[in-house]
């Protein structure tokens, strides 16, 4: 290949390094094999070999060299302990995002996971260096605020997390710049870190805050239990007050009576009508029969007397 005699081994040394970079970054470290990477770079196998001893002496490189890179932006950020904490922790978030928009693959492939078997040259153990120095600085922050040393180590690795995941999550987006997403990154952690309380407390889900809410809802149930008693026993008071009396309400009562006297004497009246009825046909009879046989006799006699005086 006729490239190859012209480069430095040098030069050869730095393609096979970014081609790494960017194979490991995009497809991550078991995915890359020496035969891609060789391709990509146009040699032969043997060639990667005799730089690197394979894939796994590249992959330790890149690794390296991100690490450096990494470490000296935030050891930068972190250098002067005298400057305003709030100055610290807007340098220490401008550094990792500058160092994310510059180095895109190299973070890509530090936040990818390992296959390195020594933890001193992990990603993670990069960011438990940060996170000491933070914890440093955050030291002297908390005793001049007259604050617990003991939540400095907890409080050091929410910083460092904070600052590196939003970075992660900021790198496949970039929908800010780099200085509006340090902005936010500040406000929440400065803020929060200027109004801490000596003894936090959680609100809602700690042991004593469950208690008082089975104190407060055992109180509304035995208030309801009592007002549902009271309300059932007083109900009998109202129906009893509902209802009509037979001694105190008598206008039903009288007006029964006065029905049934209404009937009463109106059979009685039937009874003595019907005799009356009876007597008086009787006596209109005889009366009319004595009249009747009285005018028959008074005429006859009268007849007779006027015949024998004219005869």
């Amino acid at each position: 290949m006729s490239s190859t005699s012209r480069m430095t081994s040098y030069q050869r040394r730095e393609q096979l390094i970014a081609i790494g970079r960017s194979l490991f970054a995009t497809e991550g470290f078991e995915a890359v094999s020496v035969e891609a990477i060789a391709a990509a770079a146009k040699v032969s196998k043997p060639i990667v070999y005799e730089h690197f001893g394979g894939k796994e002496g590249l992959y330790a490189v890149v690794v390296d060299r991100e690490m450096r890179s990494l470490n000296e932006a935030l050891t930068s950020a972190l250098s002067d302990p005298g400057a305003h904490p709030r100055r610290i922790v807007e340098r220490t978030a401008l550094a990792l995002l500058t160092y994310i928009e510059e180095h895109a693959e190299g973070f890509h492939v530090l936040v990818r996971d390992s296959p390195t078997t020594d933890p001193s040259g992990s990603f993670s153990s990069l960011l438990g260096d940060v996170s000491m120095r933070v914890e440093e600085i955050l030291t002297q922050t908390f005793k001049s605020q007259h604050l617990p040393l003991k939540g400095v180590p907890y409080y050091a690795q929410m910083l460092v997390g904070l600052t590196v995941f939003t970075g992660q999550y900021w790198a496949d987006r970039r929908k800010v710049s780099k200085e509006q997403l340090a902005a936010h990154i500040v406000n929440l952690a400065w803020y929060g870190l200027s109004r801490l309380q000596a003894k936090p407390e959680l609100r809602f889900e700690s042991a004593k805050a469950r208690k008082a809410e089975e104190r407060r809802l055992a109180k509304e149930a035995k208030a309801a239990a009592a007002a549902e008693s009271q309300a059932a026993a007083a109900k009998p008071d109202a129906d009893t007050a509902e209802a009509p009396s037979p001694v105190t309400d008598t206008t039903a009562v009288d007006g029964a009576n006065a029905d049934t006297d209404s009937h009463t004497d109106a059979g009685t009246s039937s009874h003595d009508e019907g005799p009356t009825d009876d007597a008086t046909s009787t006596a209109t009879g005889d009366t009319n029969g004595d009249a009747t046989g009285d005018t028959g006799s008074d005429t006859g006699s009268d007849a007779g007397d006027i015949t024998g005086r004219t005869s």
